[in-house]
């Protein structure tokens, strides 16, 4: 049984307790107005507590973004590099000194374990923001301690576990947002409700340009910089001696360029455009049920393939040069950050959806989804069983891809069929202690 008290309870008791200090007339004290809510300021019953997990590269849009809103206050951060989270916290605790009146706020607190987040009853949210291999314990134990989730992409780092946290986010009742922000973008839902609408006709290949990364190599053992936690940093994942390579969040290289953190660039940008896809084909509960590498049947591209005949190919040159491009039998559709949408027909890019169209969920925040469905408790645009599905189109390619083997699908009952060697890399092995 979790006994931690809900969210809405604490911010309940907050208001409460603020309103009846306001109506005691003999009060010693001032109230001051941030705790009213008044002059715009969002009081602290009505502000969302988050704790930060994860401080490299991909989280300074979060953290900034975060630290700005006036309806959130960040309580904690968390990061296994003490550097990291030190300036952080500093920049949080400056950041509020110059807008939280004195007596109203405790501080920052800086962790080395996440756990120290996940069992506080006074935080709502975590964001989860490190390397895949840590994504999914991270967030399983957020969800069972009561809090909601925004969990950068791809979800997970295997087929099982990513089931796993699916099914507990519904069991606990929490919101899990997966940070695939295309779904937050104009162009891509156009691009994804004309496909759906059938607009361009049937669709029957689609390319993905995903790009990539140096092979994965051996690195020469350097000492561990001081303040810097590798054992945990590496968790899970298979001991390798440090080295800063290794542990970089470079978005060309780094942790994201080893299959043991992740599936490399089918995890890190096939996670946005086959999250596209599932969108626009209306297949993201489901998935593909043929998966093929590089040579087969001559293919120069890896890709995979739907009941239906639709055909993805990795990184084909689209003769448009955007990132998704779909091809029809009527027309064309295709779509690229920056708001770039080509269709051909053209006027299919500006075409009024009629009311008998299908309607694709709206949202033009991919944060501010998340934000409003902790509020709401209604599924957020990246729903935990959309990252689910999408991650294992994301792992079913790299397990292709490393075996230089086809895969059979079966997207109902989440196996791989006839191939037992594949079928192993559903999971993975875990160090010690670090279970899940």
């Amino acid at each position: 049984m979790n006994d931690r008290p809900s969210s809405v309870s604490r911010r309940g008791f907050l208001r409460r307790s603020t309103l009846a200090a306001a109506s005691t007339a003999a009060a010693p004290y001032v109230i001051p107005s941030s705790a009213l809510g008044l002059n715009g300021i969002v009081p602290p019953s009505e502000r969302i507590v988050l704790g930060l997990i994860g401080l490299g590269k991909i989280s300074r849009g979060h953290f900034g973004s975060m630290l700005n809103h006036p309806g959130v206050q960040i309580a904690a951060v968390c990061d296994v590099d003490r550097t990291k989270r030190e300036d952080k916290k500093t920049a949080a605790e400056s950041r509020y000194a110059q807008n939280r009146p004195s007596g109203t706020w405790r501080g920052v607190d800086a962790y080395n374990e996440y756990e120290r987040i996940v069992e506080r009853d006074d935080i709502d949210a975590c964001f989860v923001m490190t390397p895949d291999h840590w994504h999914v314990p991270i967030a399983m134990a957020a969800v069972r301690s009561g809090q909601d989730v925004y969990c950068e992409k791809p979800m997970s780092l295997t087929i099982r576990e990513g089931r796993m946290l699916s099914d507990a986010v519904r069991r606990y009742g929490r919101v899990l947002q997966v940070g695939s922000q295309q779904r937050s973008n104009t162009a891509f839902r156009r691009a994804a409700e004309i496909v759906r609408n059938g607009w361009i006709g049937k669709v029957h290949t689609i390319y993905a340009r995903l790009g990539t990364f140096p092979p994965p190599l051996a690195l020469p053992e350097q000492p561990v910089p001081e303040g810097f936690d590798y054992d945990r940093w590496l968790g899970r994942a298979p001991w390798h001696p440090y080295h800063p390579e290794r542990v970089s969040g470079s978005f060309s290289r780094g942790w994201r360029r080893f299959w043991d953190y992740g599936s490399r660039k089918n995890g890190d940008w096939g996670a946005h455009h086959y999250d596209i896809i599932q969108w626009a084909l209306g297949m993201q509960y489901s998935g593909p049920e043929f998966f093929f590498p590089v040579g087969h049947e001559g293919s120069e591209h890896q890709g995979f393939r739907y009941a239906d005949g639709t055909t993805v190919l990795r990184d084909h040159p689209a003769p448009s040069g955007q990132m998704i491009h779909f091809i029809g039998e009527d027309g064309v559709v295709a779509v690229s950050r920056r708001d770039v949408l080509i269709t051909e027909p053209a006027h299919l890019a500006t075409l009024p959806l009629s009311p008998s169209d299908e309607h694709l969920y709206v949202s033009d925040n991919h944060r501010e989804n998340f934000l409003e469905c902790v509020r709401s408790r209604r599924h957020p645009i990246a729903d935990v069983e959309i990252g689910h599905r999408t991650a294992t189109i994301c792992h079913l390619s790299a397990i292709s891809e490393r075996l230089g083997r086809t895969l059979k699908w079966d997207p109902d009952r989440e196996a791989i069929l006839g191939n037992r060697e594949a079928s192993r890399w559903m999971a993975r092995p875990r160090r010690a202690p670090y279970t899940l």
